[in-house]
């Protein structure tokens, strides 16, 4: 599925390069792995080849398919009313969301955070989810349209500003 030198997007920790595929032996079983290093935290993630695609390891966002992700963005979100669901419930929802890896369920909740955030003040908790989402789509677009992530993070802002 992927070469060495290919980027990839690793659920909640974003964009990395594959930089070997290696052979590792556990217990009498040979498994191959990606070693992902992930740009922006020089993390190294040694992901199982076989399990890749289960992981969510994925192909970054195609320049096509980001005016779609601005669209979503762009979406009204309805808060309904009466009491917020828990955020313990809602963080949940927001985690499963991140880790399925998939840029359009990250965009789901940046837009959502942003539009609790009209109506009241992020708690601690929010606050970082609402960033480590924004990060993840911020660096994917800016990735795909070979853009100043400074100039994304923007475009991004401005939608929510309306």
């Amino acid at each position: 599925m992927f070469k060495i030198g290919d980027r990839a997007v690793y659920p909640t920790q974003g964009i990395g390069v594959i930089e070997a595929i290696e052979s590792r032996d556990f217990g009498g079983v040979e498994t191959n792995f990606y070693i992902l290093r992930i740009v922006d935290s020089d993390i190294t993630i040694m992901v199982p080849t076989g399990n890749a695609l289960h992981i969510g390891l994925r192909s970054p966002i195609d320049k096509k398919r980001v005016a779609s992700i601005f669209d979503m963005l762009g979406e009204k979100t309805i808060i309904a009313a009466g009491p917020i669901a828990s955020w313990s419930r809602r963080q949940r929802e927001y985690n499963d969301k991140i880790k399925t890896g998939d840029l359009f369920e990250v965009a789901e909740v940046l837009r959502e955070l942003y539009a609790i955030r009209d109506g009241k003040e992020l708690s601690y908790g929010e606050k970082k989810v609402l960033e480590l989402a924004r990060k993840l789509l911020v660096k994917e677009v800016a990735l795909a349209e070979g853009a100043e992530e400074d100039a994304v993070t923007q475009r991004v802002e401005n939608i929510f500003l309306n």
